[in-house]
C-alpha cells in the first residue's frame, strides 16, 4: 500500500492532524523554516532581532532543493515558512511550490508590511499555500503599530485577513503576550472572536533577542491568562492554543476541558502527546542551522551537511528533550511533565539549561 502524505490526508480531511498519531523520536509534527532573517518592521519582540537586508549566506539555489527533499523525507504534518519576513525572499513562490510537489502542506508567516497586499496574498493562494499566519498583538491600531514598531501594520493586516478570506485562503492570529500587552490581554478574545480565524496562537514571549528587553509575566500571571484562554476556547468554533507555555494543556485536563485538550496533544484514547522544543518540533535558521526552537538558541547541526533526520532523531540534546525523566527541578518532578514539559526554550533563556526548570510556572507537582 503506498503510504500517503501528511499533506494528502489534509487535503481529503480538511482537518488537522492528531499529533499523538507522530512517533516524536522519528519525526517532528512541524518543521519551520527561518526562510530569511530580514524584514522591515521592529517588533518589539523579536527572537531574531531582524535586519532589512538579507544574509548573503542563507540556503539558496541547489542546498534549497536538497533542503527541502530532507524535509519530504521526514513527512511532518506542517511546513512552516518564516522569518523575518518571507515576501522578502523573491524566490518564495517558488520554494512554496516546490514543496507542494514533494507533498508538504505548507504556512507562510509573512510580515504586514506594504509588500504583504491582495496581489502578494493571492500569490500565496495560488502557489499551494494551506494557510497563513498574521500577528495581532492588540485591539487597536494604536496599541499594536507601536509594538510592531511601523505604523499602518494593523490595518494592513486586518486588509490581509479580508483578502485571504475573499479567496478562500486560510488564516491564524497570533499574538503576543508579556507585561506590556498583558494589560489589554483581557480585551482580546472579543476582538479576535470577530475575525473568526481557523486557530489563535497565543505567544508567550521569551526572553530572547529583541524580546530580552521586555518584562514578561509573572508566573501567576501566565497562569490567570492560560485560565481565561481555557474559558475563551469553550465559547469559539475555532481552536486555541500557545506557544511556549505549554502548561496550557495541564491547566486544560485539570479543568476537565475535553473540548480543550482533545485539540491540544491527545488522542482518542486520551494519551498525551506533548509536543515541545525539539519534541515534534524543529528549526531550521535562514543559513541551515538545526534547532530545537527558534527561541532555543543551541544548535543542532547544519542541513548543509547533516541531513535533518539525522540531526532530529540522533542528537544529543534533541534526544533528550525528548525525554521527561530528565527534565530538572520541580519540572523534573510534575506529574505531567509528559504532557507539559515545561517551555524549553524559556529554561534555557533564564537558567541557561535547556533541561532546567519553566520559571513561568507557578505549578507545584503533587508527585
Amino acid at each position: 500500500m503506498v503510504q500517503r502524505t501528511a499533506a494528502e490526508l489534509f487535503r481529503e480531511t480538511g482537518k488537522d492532524f492528531d499529533p499523538s498519531t507522530f512517533d516524536f523520536s522519528e519525526r517532528p509534527f512541524i518543521v519551520i523554516w527561518e526562510i530569511t532573517r530580514a524584514c522591515e518592521l521592529a517588533c518589539r519582540h523579536c527572537r531574531a532581532a531582524a535586519i532589512q537586508r538579507r544574509h548573503p549566506a542563507e540556503l539558496g539555489g541547489p542546498d534549497v532543493q536538497n533542503f527541502l527533499d530532507q524535509v519530504a523525507e521526514l513527512n511532518p504534518a506542517l511546513f512552516v515558512l518564516t522569518g523575518g519576513d518571507p515576501i522578502l525572499r523573491p524566490d518564495l513562490y517558488r520554494v512554496i511550490r516546490d514543496a507542494r510537489a514533494r507533498g508538504l502542506r505548507v504556512s507562510v508567516s509573512p510580515s504586514a508590511t506594504t509588500r504583504l497586499d491582495k496581489a502578494a496574498v493571492g500569490r500565496l493562494h495560488d502557489a499551494g499555500v494551506s494557510r497563513i499566519a498574521l500577528s495581532l498583538d492588540a485591539p487597536d491600531a494604536e496599541r499594536h503599530d507601536a509594538f510592531r514598531g511601523v505604523a499602518g501594520t494593523f490595518c494592513r493586516t486586518l486588509d490581509a485577513i479580508d483578502e485571504a478570506r475573499r479567496i478562500g485562503l486560510g488564516f491564524q492570529i497570533h499574538s503576543a503576550v508579556c507585561q506590556e500587552t498583558a494589560a489589554w490581554f483581557d480585551e482580546m478574545p472579543d476582538f479576535i472572536r470577530g475575525l473568526e480565524p481557523l486557530l489563535w496562537s497565543v505567544f508567550f514571549v521569551v526572553p530572547v533577542g529583541r524580546g530580552s528587553r521586555l518584562n514578561p509575566l509573572d508566573p501567576l500571571g501566565t497562569e490567570r491568562l492560560l485560565n481565561v484562554l481555557c474559558d475563551f476556547s469553550r465559547t469559539v468554533t475555532f481552536d486555541v492554543k500557545t506557544t511556549e507555555a505549554p502548561q496550557y494543556r495541564r491547566i486544560a485536563l485539570q479543568r476537565r476541558s475535553e473540548d480543550v485538550f482533545s485539540r491540544h496533544g491527545f488522542s482518542k484514547r486520551g494519551i498525551p502527546a506533548g509536543i515541545n522544543d525539539g519534541k515534534g518540533f524543529i528549526f531550521v535558521s535562514h543559513t541551515g542551522g538545526v534547532y530545537p526552537s527558534g527561541f532555543l538558541g543551541q544548535a543542532c547541526g547544519n542541513v548543509r551537511n547533516t541531513p535533518l533526520k539525522d540531526a532530529y532523531r540522533d542528537h544529543p540534546l534533541l534526544r533528550s528533550l525528548r525525554d521527561a525523566d530528565l527534565l530538572k527541578g520541580k519540572c523534573g518532578r510534575c506529574e505531567y511533565r509528559r504532557l507539559c514539559g515545561g517551555s524549553r526554550a524559556r529554561a534555557w533563556a533564564v537558567t541557561g539549561d535547556p533541561l532546567g526548570e519553566d520559571p513561568a510556572c507557578p505549578y507545584q507537582p503533587q508527585g
